[in-house]
């Protein structure tokens, strides 16, 4: 057997997906999970029996905290009395970690690790009868990790861990703490979600201006497509004159000058303090 794992919130939503993830694997897991719910859920779908935390806390070598960003510090303070130093603890996020939600103990390692998930291009994510929009089932998927702190040594480790959690794997790639805070909420959601909230909206004015709904949902996503192929250079072609000009004129008429300040470091810290 390898290296033990706690998985603390193994009954949620990504915590199942974890689970599901690390049967079969080398690593010896004990599930934590506090609600009724998520117990039923690992019992009913995985026939897994969650533990105590005590239990899945005796002598472990890895702590992953699979719980929601709000409840990362609570946690993290309550188990880090009883983790011996040396024990990796790793959240699935940078928001907490940045926010410094972490205990303070330089003998623990802290390791973060996260899903790119599928591209838009990937043909495992449109299987019919199975799409993989999210990653981890059968679309393989790039991941961003970071060692916080700890032994150089310990990144091989918590990495291994990351693209099993994470697996099928395309690429992986090391950041630091910082960087992943600029890739979420920075690029992901600040930027990419917001933009893509703004293009529904504006899909629901042209239909409420007459275009039947259908019409204007297939020609938007179409589009998306094929704009993103052009644009991302997934394949070689260039934009219309026409495109051109309406870029030209839109980017300023959609988009405030100093848009690109939502990086600023103090900006990615207001986020992670609204959503932490």
């Amino acid at each position: 057997m390898g290296k033990s794992i706690a998985l603390f919130g193994a009954g949620g939503k990504m915590g199942v997906r974890l689970s599901k993830n690390l049967m079969g694997s080398s690593y010896e897991v004990r599930h934590v999970e506090v609600g009724e719910v998520g117990r039923k859920r690992l019992k009913d779908e995985l026939g897994i029996a969650c533990c105590s935390v005590d239990d899945a806390l005796k002598n472990v070598d890895v702590v992953i905290l699979a719980v929601p960003d709000t409840l990362i510090g609570r946690l993290a303070a309550e188990i880090a009395p009883k983790l011996s130093a040396g024990t990796m603890v790793m959240t699935l996020d940078a928001a907490a970690p940045f926010a410094g939600h972490l205990p303070k103990r330089d003998d623990l390692v802290y390791f973060v690790a996260h899903p790119c998930h599928p591209t838009i291009f990937s043909p495992e994510v449109h299987t019919p009868g199975a799409p993989d929009y999210f990653g981890g089932v059968t679309a393989p998927q790039s991941i961003v990790s970071a060692l916080m702190q700890g032994p150089e040594e310990a990144f091989a480790l918590g990495e291994d861990i990351a693209k099993t959690i994470y697996q099928p794997i395309l690429r992986s790639y090391r950041v630091t703490v910082e960087q992943m805070a600029l890739l979420e909420p920075g690029l992901s959601e600040t930027v990419c979600a917001t933009l893509l909230d703004v293009m529904r909206e504006a899909m629901d004015e042209v239909v409420s201006r007459g275009v039947p709904a259908e019409a204007a949902r297939d020609f938007l996503l179409g589009h998306m497509t094929i704009l993103s192929a052009v644009i991302f250079k997934q394949i070689p072609g260039q934009f219309s004159d026409a495109c051109n000009k309406a870029i030209t004129f839109g980017k300023p008429r959609l988009m405030r000058d100093d848009w690109k300040q939502v990086f600023d470091k103090q900006e990615i810290a207001d986020s992670i303090e609204r959503i932490t």
